[in-house]
């Protein structure tokens, strides 16, 4: 079962997303909060597998919520950003706080549902309307042509393929079919590079593909 939190400061919001997400026969929400200060209490509390962040909160914002989740010692819940904003920098700092994923409130239920179980699993989500602009307008990258950054020389040719796969937005099984590997074949290589260049999660690793220019725009 997949314990989530939600945390929106509009009561209507919250029980709609309630009413979406226990109609599930594998998640159950556990808590809900309006503010980001409370959301803190709830996970404390809680303990959630998923907490559903609205940026705009009074008092303490999601996002500052989420940092602070992200530096709770084992890393806290996976946190899936939900706003109507659709802003580049909203979704930049909410994934540099930490966030797993970023979705639009407009996006259809099924969306919702699939994300919240896509983060739960350790994989990254971001909304397909917002994703390119991030990249584009946020993350500085190198000249094309300058090698391998140092930051990667540590991983072997077949790490750097799984890495450029994951910043490609592909998941384990994807990348498997690609490679002609068994997906736990994937997952082990994907362990490897995550402890050699200290990344938290998948989020981490799109980041770090684009501002060493492993991935290039378009």
């Amino acid at each position: 079962m997949i314990r989530v939190a939600v945390a929106d400061d509009q009561d209507l919001v919250r029980a709609g997303l309630r009413m979406i997400l226990d109609a599930e026969p594998d998640i159950e929400v556990v808590a809900e909060a309006a503010h980001g200060s409370e959301a803190l209490d709830v996970v404390a509390e809680h303990s959630p597998d998923v907490v559903l962040m609205d940026i705009r909160m009074p008092g303490m914002d999601g996002l500052e919520a989420t940092r602070r989740l992200a530096a709770t010692p084992g890393g806290g819940p996976h946190v899936l950003v939900l706003t109507t904003f659709d802003s580049e920098e909203y979704v930049y700092e909410a994934l540099r706080a930490g966030a797993a994923g970023f979705l639009l409130k407009t996006a259809p239920p099924r969306r919702l549902v699939e994300g919240v179980r896509l983060v739960h699993s350790g994989e990254a989500l971001l909304a397909p309307t917002v994703t390119r602009r991030l990249i584009e307008s946020y993350v500085r990258r190198p000249a094309p042509g300058g090698g391998t950054p140092s930051a990667l020389a540590s991983l072997t040719e077949r790490e750097l393929e799984v890495l450029t796969a994951i910043g490609r937005g592909r998941t384990n099984g994807e990348i498997a079919e690609e490679l002609y590997v068994s997906e736990a074949t994937v997952k082990t290589h994907v362990g490897h590079l995550f402890t050699k260049l200290a990344l938290r999660d998948r989020v981490q690793a799109v980041i770090l593909a684009y501002e060493t220019g492993l991935i290039e725009v378009g």
